[in-house]
């Protein structure tokens, strides 16, 4: 089954707007985790416009108490993440390319460009006894250089496939771009890395993302989560999620599980 971890930042996004604490951070994690989420991420980035440093450390200590969820930290390695990684030790990193004045992530690392930069930063984490994911495009023929850096994971960047699922449905468009995916999944586990997907994942495309996609161990879902959770409940959204989930095990059960560290 694939593992649904629960970004938080758009909880944090929302108490940040006050002073008085609320809606919790940690109080989320608790309710999503208790429901039935495998991870909780987070992605805290140098302005600290939703996620600060405080929130980061709160919920590694709260994650000690649920030894079966796992703990992912992304964020651009060149500002703060790395900071966060010798700290905490997450179970993975997620190392993704963005610049400080992005509003959202928007594309994945390049290869050769960004090759001689990352490579020490993953050993790094692996000395830490982190797993690595890299922030990928959704293009096969740059996984294998993602895996000669020695990346453990990549995470396929799904906007546009939340795209075309908007603007192309049941045309062959979108059709063409889940077709990337499946090739990429496919490269990715043929040079041995597993793959994680994530960025605007929902209800209505996560499931035919998952029936085609060969393999995915983990989606990484948020701004799409929060806002199901305002209108069911966190507890609700989770249970809606994992049965999405379930309701798609063709793809994730088709592939062996790569080896990997971690």
């Amino acid at each position: 089954m694939t593992a649904l971890s629960v970004n938080l930042n758009k909880v944090a996004l929302v108490r940040n707007t006050r002073h008085l604490g609320l809606p919790s951070v940690t109080r989320a994690a608790k309710l999503c985790l208790a429901a039935g989420a495998q991870g909780i991420t987070v992605h805290p980035r140098p302005d600290e416009r939703h996620m600060r440093a405080h929130d980061v450390h709160e919920l590694a200590a709260l994650l000690q108490d649920w030894p079966q969820a796992e703990y992912n930290i992304e964020g651009n390695p060149f500002h703060n993440l790395m900071d966060f990684v010798r700290a905490l030790r997450p179970h993975q990193a997620t190392l993704v390319p963005d610049s400080v004045e992005q509003s959202t992530s928007d594309h994945g690392w390049r290869f050769p460009q960004d090759a001689a930069r990352l490579q020490p930063l993953i050993a790094e984490c692996h000395t830490l006894g982190v797993r690595v994911s890299l922030f990928m495009d959704p293009e096969p023929a740059q996984m294998a250089a993602a895996k000669a850096v020695g990346a453990d994971r990549v995470e396929l960047y799904t906007e546009s496939w939340a795209s075309a699922c908007l603007q192309h449905s049941g045309t062959p468009s979108e059709a063409a771009v889940l077709a990337r995916f499946v090739a990429s999944a496919q490269a990715a586990q043929a040079a041995g890395l597993g793959v994680n997907a994530g960025h605007d994942l929902n209800l209505h495309n996560l499931r035919p993302f998952l029936r085609a996609v060969p393999g995915v161990q983990e989606v990484s879902i948020g701004h799409a989560f929060v806002g199901d959770a305002l209108e069911l409940g966190y507890a609700a959204a989770v249970k809606a999620y994992l049965a999405c989930i379930a309701a798609a095990p063709t793809a994730t059960a088709r592939a062996p599980t790569p080896g990997l560290s971690g």
